[in-house]
């Protein structure tokens, strides 16, 4: 049984000769291309921040109406990780890379080409849907990459969504402050069909697949699941967090992601394997990876204000939208510079200490920025620091979820990380933006977020991160230097390695990759 078992699993995984990627020219270009494409995704998602004031003018509607522009990406992104990174496992990461960045690209164009909301709010929802090409991405360096390269190339593309929104910024600031707003998306969609025709050229189809059917009944339960627990969220400071429409709305999204778990515990090819999201090492990370994207986000929600009131405030910085998106940058070029750093602490240490080390800088950075915000250098080395600390902690991620599962299952279980980050966001949003609202002085006319606002914002940052920390001191130490890397110390397509549970496989038996 064991020898049927371990051949069967074998069948799944790459043999030496079909490694496209190992010393071949597409092994040398995987890496920057993958990552390239992981950073125009990232790009597209802030490119609509500079002009997110002026949406209501530029589109011709009230406030309300606007803000569905940002909501419609961020609810089709959550529901389309999973998705993408399952339909990966399933019939090719490649393949599903190229689907997710073609539906930037004609996301992109419809936004383009148009100047009303309903066709505005289409396209940024097909646009949110390339988001699944960062955990896929992730997913085909594991399956491609000798193991002394992968752990250095995970980080990289782990941080190129920080790396791509903090460089897109003052970029899409300066688009916007001097030519037409229409060029941003014109823009997005020549990135992406760009970061498509490399990806064809350069990356190798993974011969990984995992056998089974794509799971209709369960796409449809998460994503109405999905989209009833985050349009309250965010929402929910426009519509009141009392309010009758946002309590229904999650308690029906409880009772679908209740009804959605039973049945994926019961079906065959379920789209995620909640057996193993529960495992340990799993479970934690992804709770980790909601308070790091918590805490991530709240230096974006409240830099670009502090630098852009004015000064008459007597604490705004009264810069351009330009130079406050200069500012916020060097949190992307950092996280970029300390993605190999943090591959090498992960395979000395263990990812486990990666994650923490990260947490730490994280929440002391936050904690130091209640105090640097009286000038411009003090908002820039902010920036850095905050910017270490997530790249460090992002960087980790990918090696502990992929130390944990089969090789078969990282897409998916790469893309429900990525969700767990979108939630971290989204709630930061939700969180930050009603504390900036209810602690604020008044302007003229208008009232704007005070001082006290933007340090409670960082004093809750840097709580999520403590809290981070906490879960991840929990992870389980014997597993962290088997994942490290996600492979530095073994080839994770070693079938033998499959066929015990894989790496690591600290908490219970994996299922081998064999036909069902």
């Amino acid at each position: 049984m064991g020898e049927s078992v371990g051949a069967s699993a074998g069948a799944h995984i790459r043999t030496e000769g079909e490694a496209g990627g190992r010393g071949t020219g597409g092994g040398r270009w995987l890496v920057p291309v993958l990552a390239f494409g992981g950073i125009s995704v990232a790009v597209m998602q802030t490119l609509i921040v500079p002009v997110v004031a002026q949406l209501p003018t530029l589109l011709d509607t009230s406030t309300s109406n606007a803000s569905w522009v940002i909501t419609s990406t961020l609810l089709s992104g959550a529901v389309a990780t999973p998705i993408m990174g399952r339909l990966g496992d399933l019939y090719g990461k490649r393949r599903i890379v190229l689907l997710s960045l073609g539906l930037m690209v004609l996301g992109s164009l419809i936004c383009a080409f148009t100047s009303a909301l309903v066709p505005m709010v289409a396209g940024r929802a097909v646009q949110g849907f390339a988001m699944g090409a960062i955990p896929l991405g992730i997913s085909i360096m594991r399956d491609e990459l000798p193991p002394e390269r992968l752990g250095s190339a995970m980080a990289f593309m782990s941080s190129s969504l920080g790396v791509g929104g903090a460089l897109g910024m003052p970029l899409a600031a300066w688009v916007a402050q001097y030519t037409d707003w229409h060029v941003l998306f014109f823009g997005s969609a020549g990135i992406g069909a760009v970061a498509m025709v490399l990806v064809l050229l350069l990356v190798p189809e993974s011969p990984l697949r995992t056998p089974g059917r794509f799971d209709v009944l369960g796409t449809l339960g998460l994503s109405a699941g999905l989209v009833t627990l985050l349009l309250p969220i965010s929402k929910g400071g426009e519509w009141g967090w009392g309010s009758p429409t946002v309590l229904g709305l999650w308690g029906a999204s409880a009772l679908i992601l209740l009804a959605w778990g039973l049945l994926e515990l019961r079906i065959k090819d379920p789209l995620v394997d909640l057996r193993t999201t529960v495992r340990r090492q799993v479970l934690l990370t992804n709770l980790a990876s909601i308070m790091v994207g918590l805490a991530f986000y709240a230096l974006t929600l409240v830099l670009p204000q502090i630098l852009q009131l004015p000064a008459a405030t007597g604490y705004g910085l009264g810069q351009s939208m330009v130079v406050s998106g200069l500012c916020v940058a060097p949190m992307g070029v950092a996280m970029m510079l300390v993605s190999s750093l943090s591959a090498r602490l992960s395979q000395a240490r263990g990812p486990k200490v990666s994650l923490m080390t990260g947490l730490v800088i994280l929440a002391a950075s936050y904690l130091l920025g209640t105090m640097l915000l009286s000038a411009v250098w003090q908002t820039v080395l902010l920036s850095v620091l905050i910017g270490v600390g997530i790249g460090i902690a992002y960087s980790a991620m990918p090696a502990l979820i992929l130390g944990a599962v089969d090789p078969s299952e990282s897409g998916a279980a790469n893309g429900l990380n990525t969700l767990m980050r979108s939630i971290g966001t989204s709630t930061s949003s939700a969180v930050v933006g009603v504390v900036l609202a209810r602690m604020s002085s008044p302007l003229g006319a208008a009232r704007v977020p005070n001082l006290d606002g933007f340090r409670t914002a960082f004093l809750i940052a840097s709580g999520a991160a403590l809290l981070g920390l906490l879960i991840a001191a929990f992870l389980p130490s014997s597993a962290t230097k088997r994942a490290a890397g996600a492979g530095t110390h073994g080839d994770l397509t070693d079938p033998h390695l499959v066929q015990r549970g894989g790496p690591g496989a600290d908490d219970e038996p994996h299922r081998a990759a064999v036909p069902r």
